[in-house]
């Protein structure tokens, strides 16, 4: 009978202790505060120390819309691997647009894109989808860009792969709301969709961290 009176007091004294500190994030374990990264590795990890051309193929429907958009991709892709490994050797994306622009007429190989300028390594990236007005919705804009990556190993020994494929990259920006369609807000979108998507391709040859 002397109990339940100081098993009730003990838990009167002990609700308002809680409800006092029941938002301070100390009572949360350590664990769940404060920013968590993982580390992800490169999904390809030879092109340190190699010359490397990056290479964008697009079809001619895009390139009648857009026909800079080879060289604008490799140069915004060239520009993120440079800023992250610093013993690649990339070759400058006007080049390569130069010497594709002189053989248009036929077809281009990225194995010989690469001899032409002495690489050790290509990046080939094949754009499947390109878009920055909605089709769908023509009064708005989109940015979306599908692309097939694969990388040409041009030292490989004959027996050895030289051809290496690797995950497809999707990107959409704005990825949840649209954006009206006008000259600024294109503008907008095609400058941050060319980020994304080339820091998406560029980290497929480097390690970096993400948030968990």
């Amino acid at each position: 009978m002397t109990q339940r009176p100081r098993i009730r007091t003990t838990a009167l004294l002990i609700m308002p202790l809680v409800t006092a500190v029941g938002g301070c994030s100390w009572l949360v374990p350590l664990i769940f505060i404060g920013e968590h990264k993982e580390k992800v590795p490169a999904e390809f990890d030879k092109l340190n120390g190699q010359k490397t051309a990056v290479v964008v193929w697009a079809d001619q429907e895009t390139l009648f819309d857009y026909p800079h958009v080879r060289m604008e991709l490799s140069m915004h892709i060239s520009d993120k691997m440079w800023s992250a490994m610093k013993n690649v050797q990339l070759v400058d994306s006007r080049r390569i647009e130069d010497y594709i622009q002189k053989n248009v007429d036929t077809t281009i190989d990225p194995a010989d894109v690469g001899r032409e300028f002495d690489c050790d390594m290509v990046v080939y990236v094949e754009l499947l989808d390109f878009q920055i007005r909605d089709r769908e919705a023509p009064d708005f804009v989109r940015g979306r860009i599908d692309a097939a990556v694969s990388v040409y190993d041009l030292n490989a020994d004959p027996d050895e792969a030289r051809r290496y494929e690797l995950d497809d990259v999707e990107t959409i920006y704005p990825e949840r709301q649209m954006m009206l369609f006008n000259d600024t807000n294109a503008i907008i979108v095609r400058k941050e969709t060319y980020e994304k998507f080339a820091e998406t391709v560029a980290r497929k040859f480097h390690k970096y961290e993400q948030e968990m």
